[in-house]
């Protein structure tokens, strides 16, 4: 079994809702590598990174996949992004 690692790539962004968008932007696109677990990605302060931010939902779901929506979405978890 493989062994998990996280990497930290600083950014600038105005805000923390625009830093989820960013993040949520970057990890969609690289989760066509199987290696990716783009719903885990999570956000923080550069000076506060013990102090994390969810960017997607990740609610279990009953099919026990995991909502893909942003964290602060609306109507229900889905498995998928909507259109």
């Amino acid at each position: 079994m493989s062994e998990r690692f996280v990497a930290h790539l600083p950014f600038s962004a105005a805000d923390l809702p625009a830093a989820r968008r960013f993040a949520g932007t970057l990890a969609r696109s690289v989760s066509f590598l199987t290696e990716v677990d783009a719903t885990g990605i999570t956000v923080s302060l550069e000076d506060e990174q013990c102090v994390r931010h969810q960017v997607f939902c990740d609610l279990p779901l009953p099919d026990r996949r995991r909502c893909v929506r942003r964290v602060d979405h609306d109507g229900p978890c889905s498995p998928r992004p909507p259109r």
